[in-house]
């Protein structure tokens, strides 16, 4: 049987384009060579897209491609695959087919629903949620808006932009006061990874905070301090999704941040964590929830704030592309549940090939 071939999509133009190069090397090594045939697609920092199989150690040590070409995705649905660049004439492309892709690429560009659109173009299966799901996912605000829309619990919060925080910024810091109060999260409303995240303790820090976030957003949110241990849950399918064993985070800094994800190693991950059976129920139900409130498919990992005493859940937020390196929180959760980490990228191509299929039996089917 002919071997299908899946284009694994890493880099990218985000904060977090190392985590993105990291998770698909483990991915990559994962995928089954006797079923697929990998195609490595690297996305540089500045944008420009390479394929072959020099295009990861191009991007990890950040030097010219020996082995690896210029490509573009085809958004042509009758030739679905990629052009890449001849080696013997520059202006000479050369059509490879494609059968599935699998996006490696976190935050910015990769998780908030761009790039889902332009494989939704080219008419090929892909791994994990579609646009919209991707974009409410990627926004804060709307994340929330979802989540109340469901029922789900979500810690009290404002958001304003840019224009507003300018004009008016007596206004907005009353209204942090009186309805959010201290200490408070400030966040860009559009980014993964903790960038640009602050905990504000008194109004005098709020407006250097305000202004850090507003460096890589023109909305920014802020959240109440909810007190609780910080849990997250691992999901998997697509209309009916799984929910794993939940996992907690002991952050090595005050809360979450960049520096304890991915400088400090610090931080501790307990998984499985023991909440109790009431607990963990609620927590797992919930994940389910939040993966259908923004109608999400595949995967993802959803963030909780825990009060164990006062058993109370926050939900903080879902990731549509979560970390997916061996030692991650994603794929660690599923192990803990029984799922190997082989098994997981299986069934998501898997689920991938699934969800399309559906799609586009109900768009090409005709009404009776």
């Amino acid at each position: 049987m002919q071997r299908k071939r899946v284009a694994v999509i890493f880099g990218g133009r985000s904060g977090e384009h190392v985590v993105s190069l990291r998770s698909a090397a483990s991915i990559m090594e994962a995928i089954d060579k006797d079923s697929f045939e990998v195609v490595p697609i690297g996305i540089t920092r500045e944008g420009a897209w390479l394929a072959g199989p020099d295009a990861w150690l191009s991007l990890w040590e950040n030097r010219p491609p020996r082995e690896a070409t210029p490509a573009v995705l085809l958004t042509d649905p009758t030739r679905p695959g990629l052009l890449v660049q001849s080696a013997v004439s520059s202006s000479e492309w050369i059509h490879q087919p494609l059968d599935i892709i699998f996006p490696v690429l976190h935050g910015t560009y990769g998780e908030d629903g761009t790039i889902q659109g332009l494989i939704e173009m080219a008419g090929l299966p892909y791994v994990g949620s579609g646009v919209l799901a991707s974009s409410t996912a990627m926004d804060k605000v709307n994340m929330k808006i979802q989540f109340r829309e469901y029922g789900l619990p979500v810690a009290p919060y404002i958001y304003f932009y840019r224009w507003q925080w300018s004009d008016h910024r007596d206004e907005w810091e009353e209204q942090v006061r009186e309805k959010i109060g201290y200490p408070c999260f400030i966040k860009p409303a559009n980014l993964g990874s903790s960038v640009g995240i602050n905990k504000v303790h008194s109004s005098g820090n709020l407006a250097v905070a305000v202004e850090e976030a507003l460096l890589y957003d023109e909305k920014v949110i802020v959240e109440s301090f909810i007190k609780g241990r910080e849990i997250e849950c691992s999901v998997l399918g697509d209309i009916e999704p799984q929910t794993s064993r939940p996992g907690e985070v002991i952050p090595c800094n005050e809360f979450y941040d960049y520096r304890a994800k991915y400088i400090d190693d610090r931080s501790e991950l307990v998984i499985p964590v023991e909440l109790g059976a009431k607990m963990e129920s609620m927590v797992r139900k919930y994940s389910g929830k939040a993966f259908q409130a923004v109608e999400a498919s595949g995967l993802a990992r959803v963030d909780f704030l825990v009060d164990s005493i006062a058993e109370t859940i926050t939900l903080i937020e879902i990731n549509t592309i979560p970390g997916f390196t061996s030692i991650s929180m994603y794929p660690k959760l599923w192990e803990a549940s029984g799922v190997s980490y082989d098994e997981l990228v299986r069934r998501l191509l898997e689920l991938a090939e699934i969800r399309f299929q559906r799609r586009r039996e109900l768009m090409f089917s005709p009404p009776e």
